[in-house]
């Protein structure tokens, strides 16, 4: 399933990726996690492993391995699910005239033996629901992070 948001961050890119790659931080604005890790000796680059302690309901249910698979900063990195959920999620940074463009897709399935696609298809709305609120929580971490013209 391929499920895409996006918002306007009012800073320059390289402000949005600092607030956006604070790995331990992201649990303040992404609504689904409560915990996020580093479990590399990396911080940045590919090959970043992280756990990401995932809610369900609003409560912690289960830690999701993920790995950076691609990354180009200031303006990109693809993140590699392998729990419950496989696949790739990756956020774009484009310079707009008031600041940057926040991209955020998941292209993922649910490893759920026979009735996968179907969980994921029923799923794909609440993953809508929480990637929009995690972007709305995206812009609101910056804002409040200071002045940039904001």
């Amino acid at each position: 399933m391929l499920v895409g948001v996006g918002t306007s961050l009012p800073c320059p890119p390289e402000e949005a990726w600092a607030i956006l790659l604070a790995w331990e931080r992201q649990a303040d604005w992404m609504l689904d996690a409560d915990r996020v890790e580093v479990v590399s000796q990396e911080r940045e680059g590919v090959g970043v492993r992280l756990a990401v302690r995932t809610r369900i309901l609003g409560l912690p249910a289960f830690t999701e391995a993920m790995e950076v698979i691609g990354w180009e900063p200031p303006r990109r990195v693809v993140l590699r699910h392998g729990g419950l959920v496989v696949g790739e999620g990756t956020w774009t940074l484009t310079p707009e005239p008031r600041g940057t463009r926040f991209e955020w897709t998941e292209d993922v399935r649910l490893r759920i033996p026979v009735v996968g696609g179907a969980a994921a298809w029923l799923y794909a709305p609440v993953l809508r629901w929480l990637m929009r609120r995690g972007a709305r929580g995206l812009r609101g971490a910056v804002i409040a992070s200071g002045p940039s013209g904001r």
